[in-house]
């Protein structure tokens, strides 16, 4: 039975059905939702082209399901964890929108200083997923802390749908600007050894390469997963060892690699380029069908390897 249009999405997006693993989900499902996640295409053209490809038994609430977060299914540290202590917390953002808020886990065992490191969203908000990779952090003995950039709109919505529309209709400058602004809150905080490192995914990504080209007196280390590079004109500041994870089948992002690494070589960047095969963009996020959990697990270890490197 194929679906219509007249399929409520809001309530497709609140899915909490477990995942599919009976019926592969066709690769042109991930790329139209990338296409969609990211302002490529609307949502009646999301909806048309998935109805395409449905059939008796993969229905367009089993590609939903897939395509979708399942959050409840993917933590993997709880916030109830004893050796994770975690707070939200304000800071300033003079040249942003005045203030912004995080959510800062510290690990409990830490007694003086320890590294920090920035934990950037994707672009709908600081959401379950992000929140979790802070934790993650915090249990390996990094100090995390995940702005929500949606904080001067209301915060994270509670639905990706909602957040990614949030976003999209905030100044990108000020923006970015709060993040700057996170960035020297963290590296300042009393807990900070004062070295700062940065991780980030998608938009969180792009926001990596930015402050290493921003404020690369302030930023030690960055692994941007699946980021765009930052303005072409400022791409010479870049100091930090960095990095780059990216997916063999995310076309939209890898496009910018040759150049973007050109501009690292010219700049004598010390740089890391991972290129995991057969994933897709998104994979880190184990809340969703693109999860490739072989190559999260191991781009995971290579990103806290790296910052116990840098920011020891």
């Amino acid at each position: 039975m194929r679906y219509g249009l007249a399929v409520h999405f809001d309530l497709l997006m609140s899915s909490t059905d477990s995942l599919p693993t009976s019926h592969p989900i066709p690769q042109e499902a991930f790329d139209w939702y990338d296409e969609y996640a990211h302002g490529m295409i609307d949502r009646r053209t999301f909806l048309t082209r998935l109805g395409t490809i449905t059939t008796a038994t993969l229905t367009m609430g089993t590609l939903m399901s897939a395509l979708l977060p399942n959050y409840a299914a993917a933590e993997q540290v709880s916030f109830n964890d004893p050796e994770i202590r975690a707070t939200y917390e304000t800071f300033p953002s003079p040249k942003g929108h005045a203030e912004g808020q995080g959510y800062l886990v510290i690990p409990t065992k830490v007694e003086d200083k320890a590294p920090v490191v920035l934990v950037i969203h994707e672009n709908r908000g600081l959401n379950p997923y992000i929140k979790d990779v802070a934790r993650r952090l915090a249990k390996a003995g990094f100090v995390a802390f995940a702005p929500d950039g949606l904080y001067p709109v209301g915060g994270y919505p509670g639905n990706d749908d909602q957040g990614r529309t949030l976003q999209s209709g905030m100044d990108r400058a000020k923006l970015e600007q709060d993040f700057i602004a996170a960035a020297k809150f963290l590296k300042g905080h009393h807990m900070s050894n004062g070295k700062l490192g940065a991780v980030g995914f998608c938009f969180g990504g792009y926001i990596v390469n930015m402050l290493a080209a921003t404020i690369p007196e302030q930023l030690n280390a960055g692994v941007p997963f699946y980021g765009t590079p930052a303005a072409e004109e400022i791409r010479k500041n870049i100091k930090a060892p960095l990095m780059i994870q990216l997916a063999e089948l995310d076309k939209r992002v890898n496009a910018s690699w040759p150049e973007y690494e050109e501009d690292l070589k010219e700049a004598k960047v010390d740089y890391t380029m991972h290129m995991y095969p057969e994933a897709n963009h998104g994979f880190h996020n184990d809340s969703t069908s693109r999860y490739d959990e072989k190559q999260a697990e191991l781009a995971w270890t290579r990103t806290l390897e790296f910052f116990k490197k840098h920011l020891s």
